[in-house]
């Protein structure tokens, strides 16, 4: 039986761990072939090993001409997944113009560089799908010491809707997956510096009503179909996967 993304070919940033390494293996899976990038190489390594229709490609989302680079020597690209970020922890007041720069730049910065790069193709090949990894740490829900992460994110959701409108009549789409806290390298290693790690991953657990953290593989799910002709009617619009924390 062929996968829900057989015969498409998929380009998936911040492949490197969590869920969007998750997404690179689940497109796989589903028969695309994936290009997974990351800017950290050695974390590519063994996806290959994942499986063999994944090619690693080392890539900073934040260097404009080397998105450009990248994109063009892909070929043909049916799904774009901008997973690439940086999650900066603290307030309005422990939030430095450099930090505050840098979640713009990586977050949706990184996003408008590489939806610009893939759309002429996309539009010239009759369509395509765009998944932006957002957030309910954005324009739907505050979340504690995310000032500059929600901002970014809630930015993004606005490029998300701004660019589909704008192609709604070429073919392509554009969604955004919004995860709740989900289990990642990451997020580990934010509890781990911690004073006290033990209560800071019960806080995390208790955001959720289910009593749980997302699994990326379960983020890793929405995003195939976000990708995939079932959600051919979907444009413009966000697929919150958050365990109930927005309830």
């Amino acid at each position: 039986m062929a996968g829900r993304l057989a015969g498409k070919r998929a380009f998936v940033t911040g492949a490197g761990q969590g869920i969007g390494r998750a997404i690179a293996i689940s497109c796989a899976a589903e028969g695309a072939d994936v290009l997974a990038a990351s800017r950290t190489a050695a974390k590519l390594a063994d996806l290959p090993e994942a499986s063999p229709a994944i090619l690693p490609v080392e890539l900073d989302v934040t260097d404009g001409e080397a998105v450009r680079r990248a994109i063009s020597d892909a070929g043909r690209i049916d799904v774009l997944v901008n997973c690439a970020g940086w999650v900066h922890d603290g307030t309005i007041l422990e939030c430095d113009e450099d930090a505050w720069a840098r979640s713009l730049d990586q977050n949706v910065t990184s996003c408008f560089r590489t939806i610009r790069a893939v759309l002429p193709a996309m539009i010239e090949n009759g369509g395509g799908a765009i998944v932006n990894v957002a957030s309910v740490a954005s324009s739907i829900t505050g979340v504690n010491r995310r000032v500059a992460y929600g901002a970014s994110k809630a930015a993004l959701i606005g490029l998300t809707k701004a660019v589909a409108r704008d192609t709604v009549r070429t073919g392509v789409r554009v969604n955004a997956l919004c995860p709740g806290t989900t289990d990642s390298p990451s997020l580990q290693q934010r509890i781990e510096a911690t004073d006290d790690p033990d209560a800071t991953r019960r806080m995390f657990m208790d955001r959720q009503p289910v009593g749980r953290l997302g699994t990326a593989e379960e983020m890793a799910s929405a995003a195939v179909y976000l990708a995939s002709d079932e959600s051919a009617f979907m444009t413009g619009q966000l697929l919150v996967v958050d365990g109930g924390q927005t309830l």
